[in-house]
């Protein structure tokens, strides 16, 4: 293995010494005594003498040995020795001008040879021996070597350590920066929670809002299109409904009297009413004549009565109820009881001392017994109003709907219990299906009750007209003509307030209109007064009906508005 390394040019010598990491020879540069030789110029005949020339690498194979060539020429130059060197410089390194002598050998390194020198000249180490160096590999002619790699430089770990070595705060920023981050999302996730809970919420609400709504206008209870709330221009609407309608008469057979309601289903808008009839609602009889809902019901019985009700009112009735306070009580036993609010204590009809405990305590939630519940319906406290007993038996008409069967069947089946001979207009099942719907109505809070609005006379008010008869029953009140019936004007001077409205019963239950006029001064006889010959008779007649004697009519002077007119006095036994 040769160890020396010739490069070809410049005449140095280098040994091999080793190897680096990377497996690259290491050589070191070997000082030796170089002769100068004679080149040979392969294409100059010989005997010519200054037709040689220097060979790029100094070395000609084809040259006579010690042949020698005192100067090296350039072709370039036409023949002259070439400027400043005597050799080929093949790295373009030629001194500027001024530099060293011509001929002076190529020195690649860098190192100037000594002056006087005509060849190749020893290099002189400028390192210690020991010292090695890099000999690039380079072969052959200049322009076909490549440019000397450039070894790799070596990078250590050690030399990137601010890469490694964090920063002091560097651990706080990014717990911070999570912490924003965190929070961030944490924010932007509760929004969007909210965002969808208004959503669903929304949603829910319009759903409670479209159903709510579209049950009110099934059931007709809309403002402005229910049949309460109807205007006049409504009024063919509230007259196109379906309404199903049973007058319903109780008959005290204790005490005596009767009291009328009209109960009302209206299978349009699923509701009901319980309409109280006042007994002075005026009506025209079967022989044309005017007279009054109580002595309707006494003279002209279910029939004739139902039927003036109709043309008064407007109405159809299907069907009469004929309930006697008998039968009330066993259709309350029957139901299992029932709970009113009463608004006054009632005696026991059958105690024998006074100041016993009452049958019937005043309270809200009273619990009622088939007994009771009749005491209550048909009690009348001294000094009340016919229409204060009116609407006690309205209370108990409501329990009674509250608490019997919604099944028309069972329902039908407790009417059939009661035994009561019923009118031919109604049958058991009739009435039997018919309390069954409205005792659905009633337990679900959508059954009321009415009073209908009656003026002294007896005649409807415009208020009746618009609320109750057009509204509740769809029909058009048509009260008799007041020319029909007498008017009487009654004074009170007997100095018991409610002998007036005792006086009033009587009169209208007796077929004539009733006209307050006031209280008098208290007055031992009583004075009945007639204005024209011709209503002396119409005189008699009102003091036959107020039980006053015949010599209490005399002619006179009346009011303006009253054919006959009457001053109660102390001896008007009602």
């Amino acid at each position: 293995m040769n160890d020396r390394y010739d490069p070809g040019y410049g005449g140095d010598q280098y040994e091999l010494v080793g190897y680096d990491e990377y497996g690259q020879p290491v050589y070191r540069q070997v000082q030796t005594q170089q002769t100068q030789q004679q080149t040979y110029d392969p294409y100059t005949q010989q005997g010519q003498p200054g037709q040689q020339h220097q060979q790029g690498y100094g070395y000609d194979p084809y040259a006579q040995q010690g042949q020698q060539s005192p100067t090296a020429y350039d072709y370039g130059t036409g023949g002259q020795p070439a400027s400043g060197y005597g050799s080929y410089d093949p790295y373009g390194t030629a001194p500027p001008q001024g530099g060293p002598a011509q001929g002076a050998p190529h020195d690649p390194y860098g190192h100037t040879a000594a002056p006087g020198a005509t060849g190749r000249q020893p290099r002189v180490a400028e390192q210690p021996a020991q010292q090695t160096a890099h000999i690039p590999q380079q072969a052959g002619p200049a322009h076909d070597r490549e440019a000397p790699a450039e070894p790799q430089r070596e990078y250590h770990t050690e030399q990137f350590a601010f890469v490694e070595e964090p920063d002091a705060n560097s651990e706080d920023v990014i717990d911070w920066l999570k912490f924003t981050e965190n929070r961030t999302e944490r924010r932007e996730e509760a929004r969007r929670r909210a965002r969808s809970r208004i959503v669903a919420l929304a949603v829910v609400l319009a759903l409670v809002a479209a159903g709510g709504v579209g049950y009110l206008w099934y059931a007709g209870k809309l403002p402005g299109l229910s049949s309460e709330d109807s205007k006049a221009g409504t009024a063919t609407a509230a007259g196109a409904q379906k309404r199903d309608v049973v007058v319903v008469h109780l008959h005290d057979t204790k005490g005596g009297g009767t009291s009328t309601a009209l109960l009302v289903d209206n299978t349009t808008t699923k509701r009901g009413t319980t309409v109280l009839l006042p007994n002075s609602l005026a009506l025209t009889s079967d022989d044309g004549t005017t007279t009054t809902l109580a002595k309707s019901v006494e003279d002209d019985g279910s029939d004739g009565t139902r039927d003036a009700l109709d043309t008064v009112l407007g109405t159809d009735i299907e069907g009469t109820w004929r309930l006697d306070t008998p039968y009330l009580q066993n259709l309350v036993d029957l139901v299992g009881n029932i709970d009113v609010d009463t608004d006054a204590d009632v005696p026991d009809p059958a105690a024998k001392k006074k100041g016993e405990a009452p049958l019937v305590n005043k309270g809200q939630d009273q619990t009622l017994s088939g007994k009771m519940a009749v005491a209550y319906a048909t009690y009348r406290a001294p000094g009340e109003a016919q229409n204060a007993q009116l609407e006690r038996f309205g209370q108990v008409m409501q329990g009674v709907l509250r608490k019997i069967s919604s099944d028309p069947q069972a329902a039908t089946t407790t009417i059939q219990t009661l035994a009561q001979i019923l009118d031919p207009s109604l049958t058991d099942k009739d009435l039997g299906t018919f309390l069954a719907g409205l005792s659905d109505l009633a337990k679900g809070g959508d059954v009321k009750t009415d009073l209908l609005p009656v003026q002294n006379d007896g005649t409807l008010s415009a208020q009746a007209s618009a609320g109750v008869v057009k509204n509740v029953l769809g029909g058009t009140a048509k009260s008799p003509d007041k020319d029909a019936a007498v008017s009487v004007s009654v004074q009170n001077a007997t100095g018991v307030k409610d002998n007036t409205e005792k006086a009033r019963v009587v009169l209208l239950n007796g077929g004539f209109t009733f006209l307050e006029s006031g209280t008098g001064t208290a007055r031992a006889t009583s004075e009945v007064v007639y204005a024209d010959a011709a209503a002396k008779a119409n005189a008699v007649e009102v003091a036959k009906t107020l039980g006053l004697p015949a010599g209490s009519v005399t002619k006179g002077r009346t009011s303006a508005s009253a054919d006959v007119s009457v001053v109660l006095g102390q001896d008007y036994k009602p």
